[in-house]
């Protein structure tokens, strides 16, 4: 900055600053390269990438979050692409390549209108493109009976669709499916489906087709001494939240012993004092302890003598899901401990998994938090597993709360692009040339999921115009397989409606977030070099 040309510094020595059209061209470059990275893992017929990091660890997915997550990003507009998937992460579970690929189209499609058209003009042209993408998104949205299994299959088939596990989608979608369905909370017309109640529980070995759910719950634990009982029935549950051992004195303090009777009366009242602990579980009725915190030595041998399964220091998600799963009730003092308080569960048992001792709690009273346990030959294969599992499980789980579902297969991004087409014709100025320019966005979808599969982009998007522009069926998208156009809802390629309501919201305010930006003012250690040297 000049003031009577004297230069003027304000910025710290080393900062770099881009403004204007160079600030603008930078960010979309970066966000594209974003997009690119994981366009060609879109649909079907995907491809995977393998990510390794510093440390040599290896990552085989294609799951756009997890590949973005992996990668070591470093463009704010970049990050700001991330975040686009990860939010439709956490919201949807599905879709994230989706999202973020949409985003770099509509900054794709931008690029060519900066210069000719202000920025600001684009950003309202694209807002109002996408309310009336979504004010049409619910036109074309199919209500669903939750209770209908058949339904859930294929929701969680075309979610999983196109992962490493294909050839075992039946089995895992099946798992997924009545997972779900056994944490479903009903309130009158309203469901509730919180997969926190669903854990995964990993072991390497085995078969894929190993993998089993279990009603109930597993902890990677082992009993807490060896004379206790391998497996109960009708077992009585009791959760506690306090140690069971002798309790230590705040402050420093010491104890004088002069004599050896001393020593054994100090020693006998610790072991009366143990023992009373030990007593209130006995006298409660419950014949399994499972303990949030430590359980001393002495405890543990009398715990066994009584013929009690006790498990200690398990982590405070497994005791909530323990209580959801078997009634029980977290207790945070023994003296207090009732049979009111207790759970119950037809077996707990103690089994032998790839070597390593696990606690099995099946057959379990209240049922609302149960086990998914995943088998594979490697770790990359189970990781990838869980990955899909999660996948099928989130989009399950929106599906039962929404009870309203889309046709996949680009059915409905060509549906949204024919209806913005003709709202853009409606606007005056030149928020009509971005409105078009959105509405060509929408087809990137299709168009990707052709050319991931092998076929011919333009030929399908050919073919899906003119089916919708005849007013064939909404629900016309492109069969992958065979390359040819026919109705997605009776081939099963169904998604839930929040998955493309959140893909096209989050996309649209990224874009719109980034074209707003003229001026990119970066400390000294941003990474070093140019913003466009970064890709």
């Amino acid at each position: 900055m000049y003031m009577g040309g004297t230069p003027i510094f304000i910025l710290k020595e080393g900062t770099e600053r881009e403004k204007g059209k160079d600030a603008q061209i930078g960010d979309i470059n970066a966000a594209k390269a974003i997009a690119d990275a994981v366009k060609s893992t879109l649909g079907p017929k995907g491809m995977d990438k393998m990510l390794v990091d510093g440390m040599g660890n290896v990552v085989i997915t294609n799951d756009g979050v997890t590949i973005l997550k992996e990668i070591d990003v470093e463009h704010p507009a970049a990050k700001m692409i991330v975040e686009v998937a990860e939010t439709q992460d956490k919201e949807c579970g599905d879709g994230t390549t989706s999202a973020v690929i949409l985003a770099g189209e509509l900054l794709k499609r931008a690029e060519d209108m900066i210069g000719k058209i202000h920025c600001s003009t684009i950003s309202h042209g694209y807002l109002l493109a996408s309310l009336k993408a979504s004010e049409v998104l619910r036109k074309q949205m199919i209500k669903i009976d939750v209770e209908d299994e058949d339904i859930l299959m294929k929701i969680a088939s075309t979610a999983m669709t196109g992962k490493t596990v294909a050839s075992d989608k039946i089995q895992l979608q099946k798992m997924a499916v009545d997972a779900v369905r056994s944490i479903v909370v009903k309130s009158k017309t309203v469901y509730e489906a919180d997969i926190d109640n669903i854990k995964i529980v990993k072991r390497t070995g085995g078969k894929i087709q190993d993998s089993t759910l279990v009603k109930g719950m597993i902890l990677d634990k082992e009993k807490a001494h060896m004379d206790m009982p391998n497996e109960l029935k009708k077992a009585k549950i009791a959760l506690l939240d306090t140690a069971i051992e002798i309790k230590k004195m705040e402050a420093k303090s010491s104890i004088g012993i002069k004599s050896p009777q001393q020593m054994k009366e100090f020693l006998d009242e610790e072991e009366r004092y143990i023992k009373k602990q030990v007593d209130f579980v006995v006298n409660s009725g419950a014949k399994v302890l499972f303990c949030q915190k430590d359980i001393d030595d002495t405890a543990k041998y009398y715990l066994a003598k009584n013929g009690i399964y006790a498990i200690e220091s398990i982590n405070k998600s497994d005791m909530e899901k323990l209580a959801k799963a078997t009634g029980a009730n977290i207790v945070d003092d023994l003296k207090e401990l009732t049979k009111d308080d207790l759970g119950e569960a037809g077996v707990v048992k103690d089994r032998l998994i790839s070597n390593e001792r696990m606690t099995f709690i099946e057959e379990v009273a209240k049922g609302k938090a149960v086990t998914i346990l995943l088998r594979g030959g490697t770790e990359h294969i189970i990781d990838e597993i869980e990955r899909t599992l999660e996948d099928a499980l989130k989009v399950i789980s929106i599906a039962i709360e929404d009870g309203v579902v889309l046709p996949g297969g680009g059915a409905v991004d060509i549906e949204l692009s024919h209806a913005v087409k003709e709202y853009a014709e409606t606007l005056t100025g030149r928020e009509q040339i971005a409105a078009q320019a959105f509405a060509d966005a929408l087809t990137v979808i299709p168009r990707t999921l052709a050319v991931n599969a092998g076929i011919d982009g333009i030929d399908v998007l050919m073919k899906l115009t003119a089916a919708h522009g005849k007013k064939k069926g909404n629900n016309i998208g492109v069969n992958l397989e065979s390359g040819e156009i026919e109705d997605m809802f009776d081939a099963g390629v169904i998604e839930p409606f929040r998955v493309k309501k959140q893909a096209i919201q989050s996309a649209t305010e990224a874009a719109n977030m980034i074209l707003r930006i003229d001026d990119v003012i970066a400390s000294k250690g941003f990474g070093g070099g140019d913003f466009e040297d970064e890709y």
